[in-house]
């Protein structure tokens, strides 16, 4: 059986934690950041998320050795 390929854009923005769980960054913090306040910037968008279990899937496909 040959060895799986892993999607390495998805590799870069995807980790797991401890239990198995896949978690991302959120978006909208890399630019066109002034107008938007320090609490959306420092509490909502610093803090990691989980995919979704809709996602998580299709990550799970893309990455098969997480």
């Amino acid at each position: 059986m040959p060895k799986l390929k892993t999607r390495r854009a998805a590799a870069k923005r995807f980790r797991a934690t401890g239990s198995g769980k896949i978690f991302r960054r959120k978006a909208f913090k890399n630019h066109l950041l002034q107008h938007k306040s320090s609490e959306v910037k420092r509490r909502r968008l610093s803090n990691i998320a989980l995919v979704s279990p809709e996602d998580e899937d299709e990550v799970r496909l893309m990455l098969p050795y997480l």
